[in-house]
């Protein structure tokens, strides 16, 4: 397990072949986020037209799909890509290409649906016409909802932050919720990132926690207790919010969560696999071997590369 974990790391901003591996698929929409921004600035007004404009977004339907790519400024262009190759480097080897694309899709698309709706609301609360027609976009979303994936697979592996701080992978997704809610009330101009933050993070939880479906099981969602919507608060908070989980799940899913747990997760009494935190961690290792395997590929490269050099410079000196 100690390996694994070495390994890991090793694929993780400051470990080994840090600018190597990046996926097609990341690089592919890098360069659709790149093509937004240049449009941006090639075309000042394209913004209205692709961003988030609750005002308009009736009958402009296409930005709530549109603006989850657009970065509005060029730092948040730079921070998006950082975070999209590196998040595929790590992910989409684990989850595959489909379930990738498919996972940015989902949580893309709720995250406008639900920043549209609270903006919506917001303006029939205060009649402020600055919540209708403030262009929204960014793909800080789905960024946010990385780090959620990166918690339900190694949740215990330590990052460190800035090189000082060091942090366990699961609090990740937390930290940014928390830096971001301070940051907006220090700053006002940073305000519209923070529901995009806040609905990437939940979006992409309850969709890993009851909607992605496991190859290997079958079986949708990841229902272990250590990817809980709790674990997103401090211990002490953590039997109240529980408590709050379960009735609005009771309240959204009723009878029908009740009666998928019974089918999908227990046949004659036997729990199927995939069904507790045992198998939870199981897939886990799964996903840490399949990208110790990747790794070990790229390292054992290295050496035929170097012997290949050494050739060619002992003929030249002949």
């Amino acid at each position: 397990m100690e390996r694994t974990t070495m390994n890991i790391s090793r694929s993780l901003p400051g470990g080994f072949g840090l600018f190597s591996g990046f996926t097609r698929l990341s690089k592919g929409l890098a360069a659709v986020l790149v093509i937004g921004y240049a449009i941006t600035q090639i075309f000042p007004s394209a913004v209205e037209y692709l961003a988030l404009v609750p005002g308009k977004t009736i009958p402009f339907a296409w930005n709530l799909i549109t603006a989850g790519y657009l970065e509005q400024s060029l730092f948040g262009l730079i921070l998006s890509i950082i975070g999209l190759l590196f998040s595929g480097k790590l992910l989409e080897p684990i989850w595959g290409s489909r379930e990738f694309l498919k996972f940015i899709a989902i949580v893309n698309i709720v995250t406008s649906i639900s920043v549209f709706i609270t903006t919506i609301f917001l303006y029939y609360i205060t009649w402020k016409e600055i919540f209708l027609y403030t262009p929204l976009s960014g793909f800080h979303g789905v960024l946010s909802g990385f780090l959620v994936g990166v918690k339900q697979i190694m949740p215990d592996q330590e990052i460190s932050i800035l090189f000082v701080l060091k942090l366990r992978a699961k609090w990740l997704s937390s930290l940014l919720v928390l830096v971001s809610i301070i940051v907006s009330i220090l700053a006002m101009e940073f305000t519209s990132y923070l529901p995009f933050i806040i609905f990437g993070t939940y979006a992409s939880w309850l969709y890993l926690r009851f909607l992605q479906r496991k190859p290997e099981t079958n079986l949708k969602g990841d229902p272990s207790d250590e990817f809980a919507f709790s674990t997103f608060f401090p211990e002490f908070m953590g039997p109240i919010v529980d408590a709050i989980a379960v009735i609005c799940e009771k309240i959204c899913c009723g009878g029908s969560q009740i009666s998928s747990e019974e089918e999908g997760h227990v046949l004659g009494g036997i729990p199927l696999p995939g069904s507790d935190p045992v198998e939870a961690s199981r897939r886990r290792e799964r996903g840490a071997r399949a990208l110790e395997e990747r790794l070990a590929s790229a390292k054992a490269s290295q050496p035929v590369k170097a012997s290949d050099d050494s050739t060619d410079d002992a003929s030249e000196n002949v």
